[in-house]
């Protein structure tokens, strides 16, 4: 298994706990010299607040436990392409490599949609796509097939 595969599977961990409390199962880790320094996970209905990505409460636990915003010496790991607000994020918060499982064809921003690494912008992050893509393509699929059944039991009731 490779150091980012390793990575991965944690983010994969973190996603997991999201899906437990029904949420979209999307997970990440901020990881400096090789120690996990910050974690997060999907939480947007639970906490109803549109910025409670995987990445942003990454990055947030990483700021507060280094004790700083500039993330300069880290790496991102996460089990879904980001979107354009954690994008941003990951670039003003000056995150060196991001590396993610599957891809977000409808607002994938490190390839998918756009590209938001490759502008002109003060900081651009290395990024590597598709680390563990099945498992976290999986964990994505496996949750909207049984909500997609649950709505249809629902709907016959």
């Amino acid at each position: 298994m490779t150091r980012d595969e390793s990575l991965m599977y944690a983010a994969i961990e973190q996603a997991k706990l999201a899906r437990s409390i029904d949420e979209v199962p999307i997970g990440a880790v901020v990881v400096k010299d090789d120690e996990i320094v910050g974690v997060g996970y999907n939480r947007r209905e639970t906490g109803k607040n549109a910025l409670y990505h995987a990445e942003i409460e990454a990055i947030d636990n990483a700021c507060k436990k280094l004790g700083g915003w500039r993330l300069w010496q880290c790496e991102l790991y996460v089990t879904l392409e980001p979107c354009p607000m954690c994008a941003g994020a990951i670039i003003n918060s000056r995150i060196k490599r991001v590396v993610y499982g599957c891809t977000d064809p409808k607002a994938g921003s490190c390839k998918s949609v756009t590209d938001l690494f490759a502008l002109p912008y003060n900081h651009r992050p290395e990024c590597v796509g598709g680390v563990l893509e099945q498992e976290c393509s999986a964990l994505l699929t496996d949750f909207f097939r049984e909500l997609r059944k649950r709505k249809s039991e629902n709907d016959e009731h």
